[in-house]
């Protein structure tokens, strides 16, 4: 059985373009910068110096709360500035900037580069680790969700107490048109996956997982089935292709039928907790090997791209370092996207880092990033009928329009997960998601 959601929409997912390309491993750049704001909840906090000497995997910079995440070196080198640089979101963050070096300081006979960090108390004997401990381990590796929201990992396994988890649910479906980064994480790092997911469920102390694919990955979904059959508890499930149906509810309702409450209500309110298959893979590195989260898998796709590809990167590589690794670009792109083209972020410059929630970079030409003429709206419904939520997007657009934010309040805008399909569908071409991104925003200021 196909399982699915209400709602949603089917863009075409051009995934053509790199879903049969096996990922290639992008030597380590020269120079790296990496923001101390990779996730959600409080930016980590640098913790070397300029002119500081550092090995791969060692830690730049520590959390600072309970939803935090520490920043480690993707390169051996030194220390050459802590400062703001642009961040792909479109700000100014905080930045340690690594530099490789040749060689050892000068009197030191330590040899160079030196050996990349492991995290003490690792062991392929995750068995016997208690929960807290791998928690730990998570926490200390940085690891934080890789489906787009960059949640730290440490915090969704650990439930706060009156919440019960009773089911782990592992997430595919990668819906986004274009990337492809998961798909071939789950056939490449097919045995990483099912580790992970054991000591997922540890950590969790639950006994089912269901690991949801779109059916538009039948090598994905045959490789994970055969790598699962043999571990109790865990079901590889087939979910129609749908937008959105990575969306954590989405998911969520396709596979169990359970509804989670809206906002302030989470999957852990129905038992459940959802983990990314590339996030799975990486925690089975911390646990069972010590490697801290310090690369992951990219897509490059898009009409101008000259060779899209699936390619590994250190964390903090710029953008321009792996686009020269793929081969350049056709021409000026007319728009760049970091993520899916739903619900991506839309570039100024290529001068921006890879950070730990990047999926892809996508580069398009004019006519495919052309703009249309916006018009009134046609009273239609479609947006009404595609929402995954039930909201009513034409009516809160109305209220938005005429400044009225109580009302697109009182109608739920706070509860849209921003996923576009409204936009979309709309034949009258209204920037129904960019109103309710705006109008969120001057919520979230009026309550300070």
């Amino acid at each position: 059985m196909r399982r699915t959601f209400r709602g949603g929409i089917h863009p075409d997912d051009h995934k053509d373009f790199t879903s049969s390309l096996s990922i290639q491993d992008m030597p380590a750049p020269d120079r790296v910068v990496l923001p101390l704001r990779q996730h959600l909840g409080a930016p980590a906090k640098a913790v070397v110096q300029v002119g500081q000497r550092v090995a791969v995997g060692q830690v730049v910079g520590e959390a600072t709360g309970f939803v935090s995440a520490p920043v480690h070196a993707s390169i051996a080198g030194e220390v050459t500035a802590i400062a703001k640089y642009r961040h792909p979101g479109g700000f100014l963050a905080e930045s340690v900037v690594i530099e490789a070096r040749d060689a050892a300081p000068e009197g030191d006979e330590s040899p160079w580069p030196p050996e990349p960090f492991r995290m003490p108390g690792a062991s392929h004997d995750y068995g016997s680790m208690d929960a807290e401990h791998i928690r730990s381990l998570i926490r200390n590796a940085g690891i934080v969700g890789m489906g787009g929201a960059a949640f730290p990992t440490a915090v969704k396994l650990s439930p706060p107490k009156g919440k019960k988890v009773e089911l782990l649910i592992i997430n595919g479906a990668e819906c986004e048109p274009f990337l492809t980064c998961d798909h071939r994480c789950m056939l490449e790092e097919t045995d990483k996956i099912v580790h992970g997911v054991k000591i997922l469920m540890r950590a969790l102390g639950v006994s089912s997982a269901i690991i949801g694919i779109e059916d538009n990955k039948p090598d994905a979904i045959a490789v994970m089935t055969k790598a699962f059959a043999g571990v109790l508890g865990v079901t590889v499930a087939t979910c129609k292709v749908k937008y959105p149906q990575g969306g954590e509810k989405q998911l969520i309702k396709a596979l169990t039928g359970r509804e989670v409450p809206p906002p302030p209500g989470l999957p852990l309110d129905v038992g459940i907790v959802v983990q990314n298959v590339g996030t799975a893979a990486r925690v089975a590195e911390a646990v069972m090997d010590g490697i801290t989260f310090y690369e992951r898998t990219i897509t490059l796709s898009g009409s101008q791209i000259a060779k899209p590809a699936n390619v590994r990167v250190r964390l903090g590589t710029m953008l321009g370092d792996v686009l020269e690794f793929c081969g350049g670009l056709k021409a000026d792109p007319a728009k760049v996207i970091m993520g899916g083209p739903m619900m991506g972020v839309s570039l100024s410059d290529l001068d921006v880092p890879v950070v730990k929630g990047t999926s892809g970079f996508l580069f398009f030409d004019g006519l495919a990033a052309a703009e249309l003429e916006a018009g009134p709206c046609l009273r239609c419904g479609r947006c009404v009928d595609i929402c995954p939520l039930r909201l009513r997007p034409a009516e809160i657009a109305q209220f938005i329009e005429a400044g009225d934010l109580d009302g697109a309040e009182a109608m739920h805008v706070r509860e849209c997960m921003e996923c576009g399909s409204c936009s979309y569908i709309c034949p009258a071409n209204r920037w129904l998601v960019q109103l309710f991104r705006i109008a969120k925003a001057k919520l979230n200021e009026r309550k300070k």
